[in-house]
């Protein structure tokens, strides 16, 4: 709903500033500078996020130690320099400067969700010390914070993680502009979110096959195994549950989707269309669940409807001109007409139903 500046932020930001000060949790610099430092040693959970001893930790080897109390203390505020922009600095209680790192997503944070909210996402490498000290700093100041923490992984591109500096990264808008929408999520479903995720042709071309082995079966099934549909009893599958359950673990949660489609087309192919209603429901439950039913509208658009009709109905006039000519023993004729229909990418399926594509 918000995509906040943190320059539109700078008083909240001082006012948590100032209240950590109140509450003993932090300090202006003794040398003048203008610097403020959160206290690390005057909260005694700090480390709890990422599980961290402050006697263990190490001061970042690029850190300015003026007027620091302890090598692990870390800016709320820093004063400004001569070399810095006019533009990037602001009137404070401790001189002129500019909010720390940290800060800003605290003050952001409490401003726009309140004193606590229930998920914190972000990349693995921002565990520390970035999340650690806005933890530490929201927590000292009387806030809850977050109830959840969600790390993902980071990102790789062909085995190389993504970076501009490296310029191997993908814009999402680039991305959406030459692949189908459902394929993206897809791919990007296919690993547990706290896992690196690769992305390469292979894994466009992975989540588009297993997208349509979900979207045969789908269709199969609903042509063949509707009629009684509501002997099938809605609801989950149990390893779907537990999979999602086991933090958010979609990869699993796949699994078990394709583990219904092996047993449902198995069933179909023996004609067992009321045993295999079941699976069939099953995945349609588990596709909505995970936003990756083709069929959805968010999906197919209300754009398509014209054009979808349209090669139906081509499609079904050669599968009656075929019938007609397997009617007459024209097999030549026959094989044509199947030939040209799996050229354009179609494949029929002849059933005692029927022949569907």
């Amino acid at each position: 709903t918000y995509e906040p500046r943190a320059t539109a932020s700078i008083p909240q930001m001082q006012e948590l500033i100032a209240l950590l000060i109140d509450r003993g949790h932090a300090y202006p610099a003794a040398d003048g500078s203008g610097d403020v430092y959160f206290d690390v040693r005057s909260w005694a959970e700090y480390g709890a996020l990422t599980h961290q001893s402050i006697d263990a930790m190490e001061a970042a080897e690029d850190a300015d130690p003026r007027g620091k109390r302890n090598p692990q203390d870390f800016a709320l505020w820093k004063g400004s320099k001569s070399d810095e922009p006019a533009d990037a600095r602001w009137v404070s209680p401790w001189g002129e400067g500019r909010p720390g790192w940290h800060i800003e997503c605290s003050a952001m944070a409490k401003r726009y969700l309140g004193p606590e909210f229930d998920i914190h996402g972000g990349g693995l490498d921002l565990r520390f010390p970035h999340h650690e000290n806005e933890l530490a700093q929201s927590t000292a100041a009387g806030d809850a914070f977050a109830r959840y923490w969600v790390h993902n992984g980071l990102v790789t591109v062909n085995g190389q993680k993504m970076s501009k500096s490296l310029g191997n990264f993908t814009l999402a808008a680039d991305v959406l502009a030459a692949r189908d929408p459902l394929v993206v999520r897809y791919a990007l479903a296919a690993a547990h979110y706290r896992s690196s995720l690769d992305l390469s042709e292979s894994s466009w071309t992975e989540a588009e096959a297993a997208l349509g082995r979900i979207r045969t079966f789908l269709e199969r099934g609903e042509r063949l195994a509707k009629p009684g549909w509501g002997q099938a009893k809605e609801g989950l599958p149990q390893e779907f549950v537990e999979a999602m359950d086991d933090d958010l673990s979609v990869p699993r949660a796949l699994a078990a989707i394709h583990t219904s489609i092996r047993s449902g087309n198995a069933l179909l192919d023996a004609g067992k269309y009321d045993e295999a209603r079941q699976d069939v429901m099953d995945v349609i439950q588990m596709t909505l669940v995970l936003g990756i039913n083709p069929h959805s509208s968010q999906w197919n658009g209300t754009g398509g409807g014209a054009e979808a009709a349209a090669l139906d109905a081509l499609v079904q006039t050669m599968i009656t001109q075929r019938a007609q000519a397997r009617a007459d023993k024209d097999w030549a004729a026959a094989d044509r007409i199947r030939d040209a229909i799996a050229a354009a990418g179609i494949t029929l399926e002849d059933t005692p139903a029927g022949t569907h594509w």
